[in-house]
Formats: C-alpha cells, sequence, structure tokens
C-alpha cells in the first residue's frame, strides 16, 4: 500500500511517529515504531519504542543500582551508539504530552517523582544523516503518524507497532494483522 510521505522539506518529523511499513524486512527496523526526537537537514534521530529488553535500569549500570532510577525500564533504542544511554521522559498534559528527550538523571528523578510523568531508558538509538530520512520516505519505508494522546498508556512491546498501524485504516489494519511468517497462512 502506497502512502503519500509527510512533506518534510518544511516540517520537522520531531516529535512524530516512524511506523515500519509492513514489508520493511530489515531486522533492526522491522515492526518498530520509532518516536522521532529530532530532525533536520543535518540528519535525524529517534528512539525504538517498542523493543522492550525485559530488564531496568538498575540491572544495567552500578551507578543506577540503588538509585531511584534502578526500576526505570530499559529498551533498545536503536542499532547506532549501543553503548550510548539515552533517557526519555513524557509528561502527560492536558493537551497531550510533553517529550524530554535525552536527560540528564538529575532531572529524570524530579520528573520521576512527578505523578504525570512516565520515563524510560534506552540503549542506543536510530539516526539519519542528512537527506537518508527524506529519501526513505520517498520509498514509502515508514508510515509518519502523530503520536496520539494514549501512546504512553499503550504496551511499550511488540504488540505496539500492530495497534498503531491498524489505527490508520482498514487497510493498514489488514497488513497489521499478516503474520511474521507469511508462509503460516
Amino acid at each position: 500500500m502506497k502512502r503519500e510521505p509527510r512533506e518534510t522539506n518544511e516540517e520537522t518529523l520531531a516529535g512524530a511517529l516512524l511506523l515500519a511499513h509492513p514489508t520493511l524486512t530489515e531486522a533492526n527496523f522491522r515492526r518498530t515504531v520509532i518516536l522521532m526526537s529530532a530532525h533536520s537537514a543535518e540528519g535525524a534521530m529517534g528512539v525504538v519504542l517498542n523493543r522492550p529488553m525485559g530488564k531496568r535500569l538498575g540491572e544495567l549500570q552500578g551507578d543506577f543500582a540503588l538509585g531511584p532510577l534502578a526500576g526505570v525500564p530499559l529498551c533498545n533504542g536503536g542499532p547506532v551508539e549501543q553503548k550510548q544511554l539515552v533517557l526519555v521522559a513524557w509528561e502527560r498534559q492536558d493537551n497531550g504530552f510533553r517529550l524530554h528527550f535525552g536527560i540528564e538523571p538529575d532531572h529524570a528523578k524530579q520528573l520521576r517523582d512527578t505523578e504525570d510523568a512516565d520515563l524510560r531508558a534506552f540503549v542506543g538509538y536510530a539516526g539519519w544523516t542528512g537527506g537518508q530520512i527524506e529519501q526513505e520516505l520517498e520509498r514509502n519505508t515508514w508510515v509518519v503518524v502523530t503520536a496520539p494522546r494514549d501512546l504512553f498508556s499503550l504496551p511499550m512491546d511488540a504488540s505496539l507497532w500492530r495497534t498503531l498501524l491498524a489505527r490508520e485504516g482498514a487497510e493498514w489494519r489488514l497488513l497489521a494483522d499478516e503474520p511474521e511468517e507469511t508462509g503460516q497462512n
């Protein structure tokens, strides 16, 4: 199914979600949901939301083991800089949410103490050089959607991609419901 890519020459993808097109088979991005944090002529970056590692931040680094951030869920954020830790918080607000991306641990601790904020830690991130994301959009590699208000109340696991893609319409729902291996029909 072809989807007209969003114009990117004057718009930014920052704050949008990239849903991997159902035909994308590259292992790092197959059936991923990427929350974009930055997009400019120089490049773009974001984190994969739906690849939980089944661990908590306290299990990753001793610095966090006994601190207030020890219980923060840990996700595989993408294939770039796999040793880099990215802390992300989203603060629920009346009109949606406010994203805090790449925050310092002290700021994360402050946000963690509020009832209106959720926090995740990502190992690595997804990144594109200047013009690369635009080329991928022209090839319909990604479905660009606005982050829904309920995004952070949805499970941040493999089901997230299917849920969000199905919301884009009946044809997308059919594609989202296809089995991982088409030979299993």
